[in-house]
């Protein structure tokens, strides 16, 4: 039978796995000595435990416990709320064995080879790239062609690059490319109303903050996030063209680029933010939230030029001249095959 788009699984359903009520009930007298299989013994088949967004700890362990997963109800909280792994577990069909004790049950629950017809998107994935997703699971290109036809654009926004929110999605072999797509543009719609930009902020509308938003997502490590949030603003409030690598390499379809060329900076496309001043059209890839809400809280800042001069370190400043000199030791590490092949 057909999943309706509700039946989709996003991550965040996830989170309440560990809720305030498991948390009371594993507290109470009594369930630190739980009935449990023992670890390491022989399990029995495995069976399907449906984990769905929204659902919260005491419905996965009954659920476990009805399975003959575990040998008791209470046993997988005791596990569960000591390990804060337990917030990552994926909704999704796992396939789980039985009789097997409640740590190994929640090994097996994060183990995401164990969940069936499992897509994974990643944050700043392009919309070409979820095509060639859903076509590794076992869509036709004709398939995925006509589910994207399918879909409407949600108002205020123009085109569907950066609404397609990265998770982890699992699903039942029969669903549909376009009950996919509604589902992961559901959950896109969430994070853009908790992040701010369906409101808008300022000058800005919800479709130029989304923009914003993927070039956050696509220029640097999370914890430098909000401070290219800033970076773009400030550049943009002096009419300084915003120069961003990652708006070639979405036109050229290009990873794992580092190093950009000078003929490519010179591509004719109103995304090339060499040659075009302002914001792109749109999106150049699908943020996550952190990115989204980066976009509505930039770090205050007077920056105009940042630079990553090896992994893990980019810098910030206002100066011309300093960007210059990292730009220098971006290069000599660079040569040294710091940034990989």
């Amino acid at each position: 039978m057909k999943l309706s788009r509700e039946n989709l699984r996003g991550l965040a359903g996830v989170l309440a796995a560990l809720s305030i009520i498991a948390l009371i009930h594993f507290l109470k007298p009594g369930i630190s000595s739980a009935e449990d299989f023992a670890c390491n013994s022989t399990s029995g088949a495995p069976v399907i435990i449906d984990i769905q967004s929204g659902e919260i700890g005491s419905q996965i362990a009954q659920e476990l416990f009805d399975k003959n997963v575990t040998a008791s109800y209470d046993s997988f909280f005791r596990v569960a709320v000591g390990d804060e792994r337990s917030g990552r577990i994926a909704p999704g069909l796992h396939s789980i064995d039985t009789h097997i004790c409640a740590k190994e049950a929640l090994e097996q629950l994060l183990d995401s080879s164990r969940i069936g017809n499992l897509l994974a998107i990643n944050e700043g994935a392009w919309n070409s790239e979820i095509k060639s997703s859903l076509a590794k699971i076992g869509y036709s290109q004709s398939e995925v062609a006509q589910g994207f036809s399918q879909i409407a654009v949600p108002k205020p926004f123009s085109v569907l690059e950066g609404l397609l929110f990265p998770a982890q999605y699992s699903f039942d072999s029969q669903t549909s490319v376009s009950e996919i797509l509604h589902s992961m543009i559901g959950r896109g719609q969430g994070e853009l109303k908790s992040s701010g930009i369906l409101e808008g902020q300022g000058k800005f509308s919800p479709s130029q903050l989304l923009t914003i938003a993927s070039l956050v997502q696509a220029e640097g490590d999370r914890k430098d996030f909000a401070k290219i949030s800033q970076v773009v603003r400030n550049r943009l409030a002096i009419g300084m063209p915003l120069q961003f690598d990652s708006t070639v390499h979405y036109i050229k379809g290009s990873r794992g680029k580092v190093f950009l060329s000078t003929q490519s900076t010179l591509i004719s496309s109103p995304y090339n933010t060499y040659r075009h001043y302002g914001l792109p059209p749109g999106p150049i890839n699908n943020p996550g939230s952190e990115a989204m809400y980066a976009a509505t809280h930039p770090e205050k800042g007077a920056w105009l030029y940042f630079i990553t001069v090896a992994p893990g370190d980019t810098r910030f400043t206002d100066s011309l001249d300093e960007f210059n000199n990292w730009k220098v030791l971006y290069k000599k590490n660079l040569a040294a095959g710091k940034f990989g092949k």
